[in-house]
């Protein structure tokens, strides 16, 4: 139990352009989000299922300082944007993906604008919102592995595809896996509806080039997100972790 022996936390922040570089690099070689090439209308349209061991991702540059501090449902925090339900859940690798109940899992995203909270006034983000929390939270899993949490659809920054952080902990506090999701980027998918809220898709990163989703081949990092702009967007993934 070192490194963050507890909880991660999100919540919502408005808009204003980042400037961060290439923030989020692949810590193992495992498996990521797939498009073929680095433009829309290929790819993986969705991996939710199956019992594939999620890779292991770097948690980036901006975890969620103190997460325990925000267990929550809705980590939205008067962001605005396309709403987006997340339901994530948890099963164990060692065991046929069984599901794991109990597990602390831990979420953060950028806002519209690409902007995270707890950070910036600094070259990575120049925007500076370190006194808010928004778009991080904390949940734990039910009997069926199932965490689920009200937000909105992210938006992108220079050199990532649209993802989502994940931590799960085991009941007890202990690190099990830290990851990230993608999201599909076929026609008629989301993140193509979307289209980068203001910024556009000019300068976007799809998954294919992406640094951490770029060698996932098989789609395992890649959700399933249906829905449109006017309904609001969900998100369903299952993230199997060594337990």
């Amino acid at each position: 139990m070192e490194r963050k022996k507890f909880l991660r936390s999100l919540m919502i922040g408005a808009f204003s352009a980042p400037i961060i570089i290439d923030a989020c690099s692949k810590v193992e070689g495992t498996t990521d989000t797939a498009t073929t090439s680095g433009t829309p209308g290929t790819g993986a349209s969705g991996s939710a299922s199956g019992c594939n061991l999620a890779p292991t991702e770097t948690e980036g540059p901006f975890p969620t300082k103190v997460p325990a501090s925000y267990v929550r449902p809705d980590i939205t925090n008067g962001r605005t944007g396309y709403a987006l339900s997340i339901k994530i859940t948890i099963g164990n690798s060692n065991s046929n993906c069984a599901a794991i109940s109990g597990a602390i899992v831990d979420i953060w995203h950028c806002d519209a604008e690409g902007n995270y909270s707890e950070y910036g006034g600094s070259g990575m983000q120049s925007t500076d919102y370190q006194s808010l929390h928004f778009l991080r939270g904390r949940q734990t899993t039910d009997a069926n592995g199932l965490v689920t949490f009200t937000s909105i659809f992210p938006g992108w920054y220079s050199g990532r595809a649209t993802h989502i952080h994940v931590h799960v902990y085991n009941a007890s506090g202990t690190s099990l896996k830290v990851t990230q999701i993608a999201f599909p980027e076929v026609t008629g998918s989301a993140v193509l509806a979307v289209n980068g809220y203001a910024k556009g898709m000019t300068g976007y990163t799809y998954n294919a080039k992406d640094n951490v989703f770029s060698d996932d081949t098989a789609g395992i990092e890649v959700a399933t997100v249906t829905g449109s702009t006017t309904a609001g967007f969900a998100l369903t993934m299952n993230i199997s972790v060594p337990a």
